[in-house]
């Protein structure tokens, strides 16, 4: 794997990065759709009940060595709305279902994210998945982001300064890239977990 040190590029390796990793995604993964699977059908019945349109709804994302790739969410949006396919800038957009601003507040439209890291697209941990045409204005040396698999959750998704541009945040990328390890990994995890938990009970 290659990672930027400054101006110099250097070649690491280790058997977490080549192998362990998405052995590790795949069984952590799986566990994650059975715990959350009552959950998901919960959640699918609710967007059926209170919207008329798909449960899912799906869009390219630029993945492993820059090969896209279409990641999933569940629908937070109206589908006759003519700015469909834009972000709303807040859960008080009016493009937002009721069950939708529900999602967002608490990430659960990420979770059919999980069918990615069970597919090989993605991993639990990495950096944001980001968007193609703004992908295509990368640097050599932005591009190092993409030598692994985009994530759930990651460095900069925790960083304070998130709700900036990905763009932003890649020298945060490349510095999990250049410590990446399991250990580094669970520490990930267990804050993202944190996070979420405080921000859902209090």
């Amino acid at each position: 794997m290659l990672v930027s040190t400054g101006t110099q590029v250097e070649r690491i390796s280790s058997f977490y990065a080549k192998h362990g990793k998405h052995l590790f995604d795949a069984s952590a993964a799986f566990c994650l759709v059975l715990l959350f699977a009552p959950l998901m059908v919960l959640i699918a019945v609710l967007i059926k009940l209170t919207s008329r349109g798909p449960v899912f709804f799906s869009h390219k994302r630029v993945g492993l060595n820059n090969e896209l790739f279409l990641i999933y969410k569940f629908r937070s949006l109206h589908t006759d709305t003519p700015s469909y396919s834009e972000k709303p800038d807040s859960t008080e957009d009016v493009r937002i279902t009721l069950v939708g601003k529900w999602l967002r507040k608490t990430s659960l439209d990420e979770l059919p994210q999980l069918f990615n890291v069970l597919k090989g697209e993605m991993s639990l941990v990495g950096p944001r998945p980001e968007m193609p045409f703004l992908a295509e204005h990368y640097e050599p040396w932005e591009n190092q982001r993409h030598l692994v698999r985009p994530g759930m959750t990651g460095l900069w998704q925790l960083s304070p300064r998130r709700r900036g541009s990905i763009r932003e945040g890649i020298p945060v990328d490349l510095e999990y890239i250049e410590n990446l390890s399991l250990w580094n990994d669970l520490k990930i995890l267990l804050r993202t977990f944190k996070v979420f938990w405080d921000n859902n009970t209090y």
